[in-house]
């Protein structure tokens, strides 16, 4: 049975388990009273080169559920800084890197687990991930890369059978275990834990591997100084970059300790993330982040400064003051990269400086200023956009998004004036495009939290999951193409 599963017969790769067990602890997968599989990610299996035809429900549960034909299975080990705190007391305490594999775009990819069983990491835990956990994160993932946003992925859901107890749920709750599909479960947190131990041999060490796999430009340079600058440059530029994007489709991640960074600039884990509705830089999505540290508007600081806790442990292998100058325009890069994403939700691909700068701002203010949704907003402009907007300043929204108060109001006209003049900036061919970039990067669906409740209510009541499919469907083809 086992020689037949194509998930087994993949080409599994001993990358990360070739460095040697000072970054991992080999562990055994829980035994399962049950398995069913509740999600599997065809797109992602095209990805490694397999027809989903081939590939069965049970062939998923045997690899997936059972974890039966592979090993070992690595608990990979880490450090991090929890809400400000330095925790060394971590590692993979509920999930094990499964396999490596290649895509058929070259590129290597980590199948991580998450609930399949306690680890020397769990510090008391019971090592399993609740049902509804598992469904938020598939959720979150799918409806994130659909928006463009460079994320890990769910490859699979099996639901285990077991009761839990937790705090957060209604308990006894349900169990499963996901399978994650990521660049790499390699995070700041991993390098911490080597400084920690005082191991600058294991840091570069393990820099070498990360350059090797996930940034192989920096093999140009022959000096080890030069390949190091060059990561920690592009890995501040892909932060930057990744910061922008959770902000242009409103997401709140809550809980970006330096453990859930990766070292690749990916998005992954998610607990208790949020969509926020109303544009508010207050926004939190975690109910114990009191003090708001992770709050909507920080994530881009937070994110600056997690790169710069990371510089602790690589400073033990490169300058200091080359890691500072490298973190240094990383407000710059974010601010450009979350400037264009935003003139890409405002129908734009490009303005003259002085305009980009006043729309984006003006939006963002008038957002603030207006009881308006977040996304409903930016949904409205695309349904509403007309050429005749170019010719008319009073046509912009003139029968929708009513201000609150007076002083909204004269925000609203000056808002109506300032995306005049970028459509006046705009020549015919530019003009043509505006309507079907609105349409390309505005969804019709959020995933909002309501919405998670509404399909986890008919899960619990009568085991039917129709709704959770439905809703899956539309989060990954938020553009209407589904």
């Amino acid at each position: 049975m086992t020689a037949a599963n194509p998930l087994l017969a993949l080409d599994y790769l001993p990358a990360l388990e070739s460095l040697g067990d000072d970054y991992y602890d080999i562990v055994p997968a829980a035994e399962f009273p049950q398995h069913m599989l509740r999600f599997r990610n065809d797109d992602l299996v095209r990805l490694l080169g397999l027809d989903p035809a081939t590939v069965s429900d049970e062939d998923f549960i045997e690899a997936f559920g059972k974890f039966q034909g592979r090993e070992p299975f690595l608990a990979l080990r880490y450090h991090g800084y929890q809400f400000g705190e330095y925790n060394p007391f971590l590692g993979d305490g509920r999930g094990f890197l499964y396999g490596q594999v290649r895509g058929t775009n070259g590129n290597l990819y980590d199948f991580g687990t998450k609930g399949s069983g306690t680890t020397p990491y769990s510090r008391g835990g019971d090592g399993r991930l609740t049902l509804k956990g598992g469904v938020r994160e598939v959720l979150a993932s799918e409806a994130l890369h659909a928006l463009g946003v460079n994320t890990s992925r769910a490859f699979s859901l099996v639901e285990t059978g077991e009761a839990l107890w937790r705090g957060d749920e209604p308990s006894p709750t349900r169990s499963a275990v996901l399978v994650r599909f990521s660049q790499s479960h390699i995070r700041f947190g991993t390098f911490e834990r080597l400084e920690y131990h005082n191991r600058p041999d294991l840091i570069a060490k393990l820099l070498e591997h990360v350059i090797d796999v996930y940034y192989p430009e920096a093999r140009l340079f022959t000096d080890a100084q030069e390949r190091y600058l060059h990561f920690y440059k592009e890995l501040c530029d892909r932060v930057a970059r990744l910061a922008a994007q959770w902000m242009a489709v409103g997401f709140c991640h809550a809980v970006l300790n330096t453990d859930n960074m990766s070292i690749t600039g990916e998005s992954f884990d998610y607990g208790p993330y949020a969509f926020m509705d109303g544009y508010d830089p207050r926004f939190t999505a975690a109910y114990f982040d009191y003090a708001g540290r992770y709050s909507y508007g920080n994530q881009p600081l937070i994110c600056q400064m997690n790169l710069k806790a990371l510089q602790k442990p690589l400073k033990l292998i490169m300058p200091e003051a080359d890691l500072e100058a490298a973190l240094a325009p990383f407000k710059d890069r974010y601010e450009a990269y979350y400037q264009q994403l935003m003139l890409r939700k405002l129908g734009f691909e490009s303005l003259a400086d002085d305009l980009a700068t006043a729309l984006v701002s003006q939006t963002i203010a008038l957002l603030s200023a207006v009881t308006v949704g977040y996304h409903d907003f930016f949904l409205a402009l695309a349904q509403q956009f007309s050429p005749a907007w170019r010719e008319h300043a009073t046509l912009i929204f003139s029968t929708t998004l009513q201000a609150s108060d007076a002083a909204a109001a004269s925000q609203l006209d000056d808002w109506r004036q300032t995306y005049y003049r970028c459509l006046q900036s705009l020549d015919a061919e530019k003009m043509a495009g505006v309507a079907s970039l609105l349409k390309r990067t505005n969804p019709e669906t959020v995933l909002l939290r309501p919405a998670i409740e509404e399909i986890w209510e008919p899960i619990t009541t009568d085991d039917n999951w129709q709704p959770f499919y439905d809703l899956l469907n539309k989060v990954q083809h938020p553009f209407g193409q589904g």
